[in-house]
């Protein structure tokens, strides 16, 4: 049953980094990148959620609140260091 729900988890932070690398970048990081970005997503999106009373239920309120952690994630990033969207990328 942990197997499951750490499965869940991972899949829930997978969907939310892409998700957010989509919004914020107009394209995903790859496999690990969107992972990474989810994971750390969704514990800032649980805090933000939780300091402003709002909470999410069920898979479609995780993936939404992972989401948007996500995106706050990778814009404090690049409050700090200078990344290039992947549109202004020059190959």
């Amino acid at each position: 049953m942990l197997y499951m729900q750490m499965l869940w988890f991972l899949l829930i932070g997978l969907i939310s980094g892409w998700l957010a690398g989509m919004i914020s970048r107009g394209g995903g990081f790859g496999l690990w990148g969107d992972l990474a970005t989810g994971v750390v997503g969704s514990f800032v999106g649980g805090y933000v959620f939780s300091m402003l009373g709002i909470s999410a239920y069920g898979t479609i309120g995780s993936i939404i609140s992972s989401t948007i952690g996500a995106i706050i994630l990778l814009w404090v990033i690049r409050m700090f260091f200078h990344v290039a969207p992947a549109a202004h990328k020059k190959e």
